[in-house]
């Protein structure tokens, strides 16, 4: 008789399509490196009522709305193998797999398979008592609930993750430029929102299913938590400058993330009389490059 499966029984991969929301075949599945998985399903139910019945008359499907949402901690070998999808707006097929005993020879495996996946929203963080970390929210087109690996594919993970002194932040020009590590900072977090927008169609069959899932406005977001040793801050937010932060995620790779045009949105300095005064300051950007 199976029994709750536990944490330690879940892994998570992906792959990229090359089709929208087609699961590539025999395809090579990548290992996402996560804390915590979040499996969803809405299938947006219309409820129908009518006159003569205080009750529903009908319950029929609306537009199916499959999404995940992960905490990815960030792999030492490469760690923008998956959160660069982000930028690159790739569609992916993300499956996730619950089993008993060894994953090489897994007995009864659930498979949650979803397709046509992009990411909705990203944010990545660290600081100087913790490893860096991504929550990714994604949005799928469908989802396919079976018992067993995908036919054909193999399946790799990377192994090991980034902490503190992995990373080095360096502050420049406004289009990136002119470099300098910062060494002031104990810690941070940035984000990107593609702000998705599914567009269902009307097609005769498959109509719960979004035909199209499209990018809007895009919104770069950042926070830094500064010790106060000097005025720099203050004296930008008054003046208006524009400026770029790279975060170089430089374990075993020289994998970054480059926001450039930024302004400060916010800086404030917390000040009380049992600690150290800090600076956080918030920023927005007008563009990002994950290499």
């Amino acid at each position: 008789m199976p029994e709750t499966y536990g944490a330690h029984e879940c892994k998570a991969f992906f792959v990229v399509e090359s089709v929208y929301g087609q699961t590539p075949t025999n395809p090579s599945m990548i290992g996402i490196q996560a804390e915590s998985v979040e499996p969803a399903l809405d299938p947006s139910l219309i409820k129908v009522r009518g006159i003569g019945s205080r009750d529903l008359t009908a319950l029929k499907i609306g537009l199916r709305k499959p999404t995940l949402k992960i905490t990815h901690i960030l792999p030492y070998e490469v760690p923008i193998h998956f959160i660069q999808h982000a930028s690159t707006l790739n569609s992916l097929s993300v499956q996730v797999l619950y089993y008993k005993g060894s994953f090489g020879s897994p007995t009864d495996v659930i498979s949650l398979l979803y397709k046509g996946c992009r990411i909705d929203k990203l944010t990545l963080e660290g600081g100087i008592d913790d490893v860096v970390k991504a929550t990714v929210e994604l949005v799928a087109q469908d989802v396919t609930v079976g018992t067993s690996k995908i036919s054909g594919a193999v399946y790799s993970e990377y192994s090991g993750c980034l902490n503190s002194n992995n990373v080095v932040i360096q502050k420049g020009n406004m289009s990136g430029g002119s470099l300098t590590t910062v060494e002031r900072i104990t810690d941070w977090k940035v984000s990107i929102e593609n702000n998705l927008k599914p567009v269902p169609v009307v097609r005769g069959t498959s109509s719960h299913l979004l035909k199209y899932l499209q990018p809007r406005h895009r919104d770069l977001l950042g926070e830094l938590t500064f010790e106060f040793e000097d005025k720099t801050e203050w004296d930008e937010i008054v003046a208006v400058s524009e400026f770029s932060w790279k975060f170089n995620l430089t374990a075993g790779s020289s994998n970054y993330l480059l926001f450039t045009y930024c302004q400060w949105n916010e800086i404030k300095t917390p000040t009380k009389i049992e600690d150290l005064v800090s600076l956080k300051a918030r920023f927005t950007a007008r563009s990002v490059s994950i290499g």
